[in-house]
């Protein structure tokens, strides 16, 4: 393939990134406003729970108490993890098998360029991989959330996605080492970067052995000159470069993006809410 094949998947990263954060900008709009009408609606339904006769062994309930009881984080990540599962799922059936290698794979040199750059961080083919990945995901996930907020968190993952495919592709091209790659670690990457760069001394332990700590700036120095040293070498393990484009987007968009990208969407929110107050004052 010619470097000139790149050109696609990088519009396709800028282009995706961007529209990643303004739909985040206004779900997010969307989610204040939203908040006001139902918060009436709420307490009402809380009142009418507490006069109601209640239902012992009610798994619609306990499946609501489970819920209510996860942080923010942890309900924000489900959807992600769903997704995952459905996906690996797919990878289980034989008639799918040429759809997944085309779609849900992502190499410079395949027929589809751009949309298994998003549907290839969704995409494992192994049970430990997705659990290790969904576990690591997991855990970061209040962490997080609780730094971006949720809708924040979805355009920086989403976007982390497409930008460690691409980093993926460049060192393929250079390298001349074509092979597909699937797998969420690359956004995965960008959160536990960004955690670990906002709070670097936070204790962090490894999941077979708990008794031994360190700190999270410590873990990502080393998980950067492990994967720096894999791309040197030319190790074929992990992709390397993905988990490295992952990482310093992680690290260099809580350092500067929020301020340059997050900070800076409130023309757009201005318009859209103009917009939409337009469009409800025509409708009555």
């Amino acid at each position: 393939p010619s470097p000139g094949r790149l050109v696609k998947p990088f519009l396709f990263a800028v282009g995706f990134t961007g529209s990643a954060f303004g739909s985040a900008a206004i779900w997010q709009y969307e989610s204040l406003k939203s908040r006001v009408q139902t918060y009436f609606e709420e307490a009402r339904a809380d009142w009418l729970d507490k006069i109601r006769p209640q239902k012992r062994g009610d798994f619609r309930k306990q499946v609501n108490s489970w819920w209510n009881n996860l942080t923010e984080g942890q309900r924000t990540v489900t959807g992600i993890i769903a997704a995952n599962v459905f996906v690996f799922c797919l990878w289980r059936l034989p008639g799918m098998r040429r759809i997944m290698f085309t779609y849900f794979t992502s190499d410079p040199s395949s027929r589809a360029l751009c949309s298994p750059m998003l549907l290839s961080t969704f995409s494992h083919f192994s049970l430990f991989h997705m659990a290790a990945n969904m576990y690591v995901l997991w855990s970061f996930s209040s962490s997080i959330v609780s730094l971006l907020g949720c809708e924040q968190f979805i355009a920086v993952y989403l976007s982390a996605g497409v930008i460690s495919s691409f980093v993926s592709y460049v060192a393929k091209m250079a390298t001349g080492r074509f092979e597909p790659s699937l797998g969420a670690s690359g956004a995965i990457m960008t959160v536990l970067a960004a955690v670990c760069t906002k709070m670097p001394e936070a204790k962090l332990a490894i999941i077979f052995l708990p008794m031994v700590t360190f700190t999270a700036g410590s873990a990502l120095k080393a998980i950067i000159a492990f994967d720096t040293a894999g791309l040197a070498l030319g190790w074929r393990l992990f992709d390397h470069a993905a988990h490295l484009g992952g990482a310093l987007f992680g690290m260099w968009y809580v350092t500067y993006g929020h301020e340059l990208i997050w900070k800076n969407r409130e023309p757009l929110v201005k318009a859209w809410h103009e917009m939409r107050t337009k469009n409800t004052g025509k409708g009555g």
